[in-house]
């Protein structure tokens, strides 16, 4: 007799930078061990491709993946994690009035949306005749900050995240990632850092909650802030 047919239940969420809906499933049992041999090899080719697979078995809609903003990436991620682990988030925060007490909170993960700050662009004015239009972050540099300790060089991550380049109303054309590098090192501080304001303000997938020190009675709000942070 063979063994019985299990059947994965579809979930569906809305892309945050898009709006578009897909459907998707949890990850099985072997897509669980492909990310977490990955993880343990802390190659980072590898861990790239084991989430790249994943996204490409659970996700049922048909999407293209190098679209996909950082905060897509971190939302979709979690609501799979979530589906296929636990629905739930525990863990201990520290009462930021005495800053020492800890208090365990626990929140589902359906709870956790991609704030958009006011105010934001991407566009960016760098001078009277420059006008910079960037781009979110993408997949790699999701896989960078989440699962890697590797440092982050600041300017190459503006650099690949420059999308177009106007002068006096003109579109600059295309560029190289080594071209993009070399223009980001050129850029007087004060244009640097609008561009680091961009990054800054950012959307991000972010929680906010109200927590009690039971020793002061006195309640704050806690903020917990990228992927990385819902799972230390």
């Amino acid at each position: 007799m063979p063994l019985p047919t299990t059947v994965t239940p579809l979930y569906e969420l809305e892309i945050p930078s898009s709006k578009k809906k897909i459907k998707y499933r949890p990850f099985l049992v072997k897509e669980q061990k492909i990310l977490l041999i990955a993880l343990e090899s802390q190659d980072q080719v590898q861990i790239l491709e084991a989430i790249k697979t994943i996204f490409k078995n659970c996700i049922e809609t048909k999407i293209k993946l190098e679209d996909l903003s950082i905060f897509d990436v971190e939302y979709i991620f979690l609501n799979i994690r979530g589906r296929s682990i636990q629905e739930t988030i525990e863990m201990n925060v520290t009462c930021e009035d005495d800053g020492e007490t800890e208090v365990k909170v626990e929140f589902l993960i359906n709870d956790v949306k991609v704030e958009f700050p006011e105010g934001h662009s991407k566009e960016i004015q760098l001078s009277d005749n420059i006008l910079l239009v960037m781009k979110y972050p993408n997949l790699d540099y999701f896989a960078k900050v989440n699962f890697s300790e590797e440092v982050q060089d600041p300017y190459e991550l503006v650099a690949s995240c420059v999308d177009t380049v106007y002068e006096n109303g003109e579109d600059c054309g295309d560029f190289t990632k080594e071209e993009a590098i070399e223009w980001v090192e050129k850029l007087t501080n004060p244009q640097f850092e609008k561009i680091q304001q961009f990054f800054n303000t950012m959307p991000a997938l972010r929680h906010r909650l109200k927590i009690r020190n039971p020793k002061t009675k006195v309640e704050t709000e806690y903020v917990i802030e990228g992927l990385a942070n819902f799972f230390a």
